[in-house]
């Protein structure tokens, strides 16, 4: 977007936006930033980073949306609630955040079975996917999160040719298909997977060469929708036309050289949800960039910048272990903990019991209190005696 008219047209957006927004209005004025001034990238730098968990903070004190939703209430379809939780606005014009430019360069279209095994409650994945595909002529059937059995007999006698899932659910369900239908059930060319971190390049290879399928992926956040996506060109991903990308230092905000990992921040052209300079903690490097330096191709993935843990394509936050200490009669401390176990993201929780309290009653109410509020499933819950003062609330040790 080095164009001047992109700018000017930007910068007339985002100044009545900021009319209609009272929380993106008070941003601009602590920044002493003009938007009606916007002209280029270095002048758009010049705002400081939005991180997500100052969002989280914004809409706790003003909810439901901080004060940064411009357009209409009326004309939202939907609300969507992620991890922390942050409310996302979705308009009745939303359709599929554009994720269709995925399956479409995946080659998926009229006469395809997709099956979408994202969840379809609260989050906004699995209705996202499902609007792709279906704005690419495709046919979905809705299967959601669970009953792994249930959908691997949907698989075989569909014959579905595409599944939408997560990489451990899709050798789940494959292995499934495989084992009670022979291999001549098995029909899915086409896989649209989670990304992971760490060598998820190699993992996808094994899974292509295994199961006789092509591996798609795409990076998408709830707050963003489709930033970045895989279109069979090059390495990494192509960033979508509609955002601007750039690489920045997560202590500083400041743009980083090229081929540097550093925090991915976002600026969308919606001016209904003016997601400006959007830090979203994840990490990675530009593999190619524009004539402004902003990025046009981004790499895998390589880990995250912030507080939260990514734990099987769900953002967990240190404020849910505080909430679950709160709300869960018994406990009188806990920390949770994500690891890697047998080639698998997991997460652990360890409760310090009050005194005189069931442990076996704890640890179930525990991990289904964890469950509610996290939006993922822990693994174990264990008693232990005791954690030290200010012990972190959560650890990442999956990625050490």
């Amino acid at each position: 977007m080095s164009d001047v008219s992109s700018w000017k047209r930007l910068a007339v957006e985002y100044a009545e936006a900021a009319k209609r927004a009272p929380g993106l209005r008070a941003r601009f004025e602590a920044a002493d930033f003009d938007p009606a001034a916007l002209a280029s990238l270095e002048d758009l730098t010049r705002l400081p980073v939005l991180k997500k968990e100052t969002l989280v903070a914004l809409q706790r004190a003003n909810p439901p949306f901080g004060g940064f939703l411009a357009a209409d209430p009326l004309s939202l379809a939907r609300i969507y609630v992620s991890p922390g939780p942050i409310f996302e606005p979705s308009l009745a014009d939303g359709g599929a955040h554009n994720l269709d430019m995925l399956f479409r360069a995946a080659g998926t279209g009229p006469g395809d079975i997709v099956l979408n095994t994202w969840s379809y409650h609260l989050v906004p994945a699995g209705l996202l996917f499902d609007a792709a595909a279906r704005a690419v002529g495709a046919t979905v059937v809705p299967g959601g999160v669970g009953n792994s059995e249930l959908q691997a007999q949907v698989l075989a006698e569909l014959g579905a040719t595409a599944i939408v899932a997560s990489t451990a659910f899709f050798i789940t369900l494959a292995d499934a298909v495989i084992a009670r239908y022979g291999r001549e059930a098995w029909r899915v060319r086409t896989a649209f997977l989670g990304g992971e971190m760490g060598d998820w390049a190699a993992r996808r290879r094994h899974i292509e060469a295994a199961y006789g399928v092509t591996t798609w992926a795409a990076y998408a956040t709830a707050d963003l929708g489709l930033v970045a996506y895989e279109d069979g060109r090059g390495e990494g991903y192509a960033v979508h036309p509609d955002c601007i990308v750039q690489i920045c230092d997560p202590a500083t905000g400041l743009p980083m050289a090229p081929g540097t990992t550093g925090e991915v921040v976002v600026t969308t052209r919606s001016a209904n949800w003016p997601m400006i300079r959007f830090g979203t903690g994840d990490s990675a490097f530009a593999l190619e960039a524009g004539p402004d330096g902003s990025v046009t191709r981004l790499s895998m993935l390589q880990g995250r910048v912030g507080a939260a843990v990514k734990v099987r394509e769900i953002f967990v936050y240190p404020r849910v272990v505080e909430e679950l200490v709160i709300a869960t009669p018994g406990v009188a401390a806990a920390q949770a903990t994500a690891r890697r176990r047998e080639g698998r993201e997991v997460i652990d929780l360890g409760l310090v019991l009050e005194q005189g309290a069931d442990a076996a009653a704890v640890k179930a109410s525990a991990l289904e209190t964890f469950k509610t509020l996290a939006r993922v499933r822990a693994d174990a819950a264990a008693i232990i005696a005791s954690l030290p003062e200010n012990a972190p609330l959560l650890l990442n040790e999956k990625d050490g």
